[in-house]
């Protein structure tokens, strides 16, 4: 490697660097924020290498060992690195999963100040056939955290100190968002760190791509089925819109946040209440769309001003370009008009 090549290597931001930085905006900060998100990195490293590994485990016939104990199943797995490597910090005083019922209230001594909602393996049936799948993550700041009670996890989305996603994939890129804009980090495997290689994303203003489960239009109502209408027959002469969609949220959303256009997972008469989970799903993606200057939507509000009664709770979310999901919320305005 030449001596400009190796310059460049060693001036490369990690997001450990990238965090200390942003810290540095907050002169009050004691670095327990900047403490638990190197924890969050460390848990998305170890996921990436065991989403890496279990193809070839699967196909060698490394998934039962001599004693017939089964391979833990890769999300069980995942699971269980986030809760330890956020428990382990001594930074968190509750944690929601998608993998576990209740709430996790952590123990006295290592209890800090923040709440953590994450799906640990988003997109997990897709593992087999090599689809992008990933993590998802938001943090919020507990008022009091010697008496947590659920009512502090059952913030608004508008309460999130910072979110992000990690995909597994081609590559494995970390998105991140501390309120400050958004910015991406690609996983360097030389060197074991993620690196910034996407800073200051913004999502374009219009984009040419909608993304639908389009087998369930039968059971939409009239204001989603009359936008995809529009995105395939636009009636200003302008082009009609290409159809992406893999069916893991992370990959649909990241190509939606890097190229523009719009995400949809509207409610239906199967799921009136929408699909997708409001405290570690629809929340973190939409401040992240936020945070790149696009706009989130239920079909009644703004996402994050969503008040969610259970931890579980699920919601619609029409999320993306400014002007895309602008389209959409007028034509559920004049839904309600008519009603």
């Amino acid at each position: 490697m030449d001596h400009a090549a190796e310059a460049q290597r060693t001036d490369l931001m990690t997001i450990t660097r990238h965090v200390l930085n942003e810290q540095g905006r907050h002169p009050e900060s004691r670095g327990d924020f900047t403490i638990l998100l190197s924890h969050i990195v460390l848990g998305c490293k170890f996921v990436a290498s065991a989403v890496n590994k279990a193809g070839l485990a699967k196909l060698i016939g490394l998934a039962g060992d001599t004693n017939g104990e089964e391979q833990k199943k890769l999300d069980v797995l995942s699971n269980e690195v986030f809760v330890k490597a956020l428990v382990s910090s001594g930074r968190t005083c509750v944690l929601v999963s998608e993998e576990n019922e209740e709430a996790i209230i952590v123990d006295a001594p290592l209890r800090g100040k923040y709440c953590v909602c994450f799906d640990p393996l988003d997109g997990s049936s897709n593992i087999d056939c090599g689809v992008s799948i990933g993590t998802i993550f938001g943090i919020y700041m507990i008022k009091d955290k010697d008496n947590v009670t659920l009512d502090d996890v059952l913030q608004p989305g508008t309460d999130m100190l910072a979110a992000g996603y990690c995909m597994y994939g081609s590559s494995c890129t970390l998105v991140l968002s501390t309120g400050n804009g958004v910015n991406g980090f690609t996983l360097d495997p030389s060197l074991g760190e993620f690196i910034l290689t996407h800073p200051n994303i913004k999502i374009p203003n219009i984009g040419k791509i909608y993304s639908v489960n389009e087998g369930n239009a039968k059971n939409w109502d009239a204001p989603t089925a009359k936008f995809v209408e529009k995105c395939k027959f636009p009636q200003d002469g302008s082009p009609s819109k290409s159809l992406r969609y893999i069916g893991s949220m992370v990959a649909d959303v990241h190509r939606t946040l890097l190229y523009g256009g719009i995400f949809l997972y509207p409610a239906d008469q199967k799921s009136p209440n929408g699909k997708l989970r409001v405290l570690y799903e629809v929340f973190p993606m939409s401040f992240l769309m936020e945070q790149a200057g696009g706009q989130a939507f239920t079909g009644k509000q703004r996402a994050l001003e969503l008040v969610p009664r259970k931890i579980h709770d699920r919601s619609p979310i029409f999320l993306g370009s400014y002007d895309d999901v602008e389209d959409i919320k007028a034509l559920y305005a004049s839904e309600s008009i008519i009603g």
